[in-house]
């Protein structure tokens, strides 16, 4: 079982746009049973709350799965507990350094890291644009599936 964690800051708007975009990517492939996917805030601002409307509208928009959760925030014991937390942004990064202390396994990224591109997943929150947002998302989510087939020997 692959078990990852998408971070952002509140956990509204990123993070589980990428949690419902990968879990949407990995049931096309018919690996449901060889993922856990879930996703997490560095911040407490936005503890309890549903997604943002705008996270809503695109991924209604591109049919993609989602449902009703709230937003909760990362923890020390999330380290031991995932294969790889993935942030979007370097401030994340920071965030998630500061919760989690030393990374000896090696299992933080930014999530357009795995497309091979080296910068943040812009947040809609102050951009607006969930579009570039998503798009993003579909190109660092495709990659990391691809490499996690690769690597785990998966079908796909």
């Amino acid at each position: 079982m692959v078990k990852l964690l998408f971070i952002c800051h509140g956990n509204i708007c990123r993070s589980p746009m990428a949690e419902f975009v990968m879990k949407e990517l990995v049931r096309q492939k018919g690996l449901d049973g060889f993922f856990e996917i879930a996703s997490a805030a560095t911040s407490r601002e936005e503890i309890g709350n549903d997604i943002h409307y705008g996270t809503r509208q695109k991924l209604l928009a591109e049919k993609i799965p989602f449902q009703k959760r709230h937003a909760v925030q990362l923890t020390k014991k999330d380290y031991s507990s995932y294969h790889l937390l993935i942030g979007m942004d370097r401030y994340n990064l920071r965030n998630i350094a500061r919760i989690i202390g030393r990374d000896p396994e090696q299992k933080v990224h930014l999530l357009l890291e795995f497309s091979g591109q080296n910068r943040d997943i812009a947040d809609p929150w102050y951009s607006g644009n969930f579009d570039q947002t998503y798009e993003d998302i579909l190109s660092g989510c495709t990659a990391l599936l691809q490499k996690l087939i690769k690597e785990n020997r998966l079908p796909g």
